[in-house]
């Protein structure tokens, strides 16, 4: 994955993607933890650094839905959207509801080459639902 970037292949680069994987749509705290067993001496940081590095190779995507902390994932290119527990804030990817990318099409693009249309659907996920309905 890296080889074909101009990125170097390190140990914290490798560390951290494997983490992403692991956990799609991990915070920062969670993607340091994990990388942290493999290299217990690496730096908040560096895990910063190299996310950021990631994101701007477009190896990995970040998301922010409203009210949560930035999270992660290696799904990238496809424009999918996003799914967000209210309760939990659990997340879980959702294709284009149509066909070819943008799957959205502006009323009035004004003027914008548009290539990337971002959905969050907002609800609760199947614990959450069940734990708050009536028994």
């Amino acid at each position: 994955m890296l080889r074909g970037t101009p990125l170097r292949v390190t140990r914290p680069r490798l560390a951290v993607l494997a983490a992403v994987d692991a956990h799609p749509h991990a915070g920062t705290e969670s993607i340091l933890r994990a990388v942290r067993r493999d290299l217990p001496a690496v730096s908040h940081q560096a895990v910063y650094d190299v996310l950021r590095a990631l994101t701007e190779a477009g190896l990995v995507r970040r998301i922010q839905p409203s009210g949560s902390v930035a999270r992660y994932e290696l799904r990238v290119g496809d424009n999918h959207h996003h799914v967000v527990c209210r309760v939990c804030a659990t997340i879980a990817d959702v294709d284009c509801a149509v066909g070819h990318t943008p799957c959205l099409t502006a009323s009035d693009d004004h003027g914008f080459t548009i290539d990337e249309a971002e959905v969050t659907y907002w609800g609760l996920c199947p614990e959450c639902a069940a734990a708050t309905s009536p028994r």
